[in-house]
């Protein structure tokens, strides 16, 4: 049985520790939170309390990597508001437990964000020019892990990431005077970035940076104000001065290489 660690059992690391077990892997599972231990527990995966800063990695983290051929990082930056941090040094303190570890390959869970804005098309091939503070950490981290010679790391640069228990809309339900009404929306469902993870296990597909986006796009607008509809939640309203076309993420390669067909094409 190949066993795998999931470094942030948070809004995808749990499901998707889930899904592992269903698919006959065994789960190293970390948290912060002392609470969540025995939830992970309860669900057949091995619990580690592990807390990453700047300056140190706090929990048992060789027992963590222990036996592992597999790490997935889904550990996102805390950049906004006053929770600023220097998420690459968190990362880069585990790169000594790793190249001394079993760990042979990982999945880093990355953004969008480090290709910036554009009104083009944007492939993999698309230079990465974040303008955010997050997505220029994220994108320095990919490079970190990336370079690394002791192990192999695919990179997955999500879009904005939904599911049923968390969607845009109810954040913009309301809201007046929201700007680039005709920007394409770039949004992938929890279930299709659990499927995409299994398919670059499944087909060890390592030494590769994918876009993960549905391959639907309609505007902000056409989008939000149909999902408000469907929920029946109070319209939000766009300023249609602000009329920048924005980019579209192509998940070509995912489609074609991997051969992955999304579950959730509509969203």
């Amino acid at each position: 049985m190949i066993q795998i660690s999931i470094l942030g059992c948070g809004w995808l690391g749990f499901p998707l520790s889930k899904a592992l077990l269903q698919n006959g892997f065994s789960v190293n599972g970390s948290t912060t939170s002392v609470d969540k231990l025995v939830i992970l527990e309860n669900s057949g995966i091995q619990p580690f309390q592990i807390t990453l800063s700047a300056d140190k990695t706090t929990g048992n983290f060789d027992n963590f990597l222990e036996n592992s051929k597999i790490l997935i990082i889904d550990v996102p930056p805390k950049l906004r508001g006053s929770e600023k941090e220097n998420f690459v040094a968190k990362i880069k303190n585990t790169i000594p437990f790793l190249e001394k570890s079993t760990i042979e390959n990982v999945i880093f869970v990355s953004s969008t964000s480090v290709y910036g804005e554009s009104d083009s098309v944007v492939t993999e091939k698309t230079e990465a020019n974040p303008e955010t503070e997050s997505g220029k950490q994220l994108l320095e981290t990919e490079q970190l892990l990336q370079n690394n010679p002791n192990f192999k790391t695919t990179i997955l640069r999500f879009g904005g990431l939904i599911g049923e228990d968390r969607h845009p809309i109810k954040f913009l339900a309301g809201k007046i005077n929201l700007e680039t009404p005709n920007a394409p929306i770039n949004l992938i469902h929890q279930d299709d970035c659990i499927g995409i993870i299994l398919e670059i296990i499944k087909q060890n597909f390592w030494n590769q940076t994918l876009n993960a986006v549905t391959p639907f796009h309609p505007s902000r607008k056409e989008y939000y104000t149909q999902k408000a509809i469907d929920l029946n939640l109070e319209l939000p309203e766009f300023n249609d001065e602000t009329a920048t076309s924005g980019k579209t993420i192509s998940s070509i390669k995912i489609e074609t290489l991997l051969n992955y067909t999304f579950v959730k094409p509509k969203l």
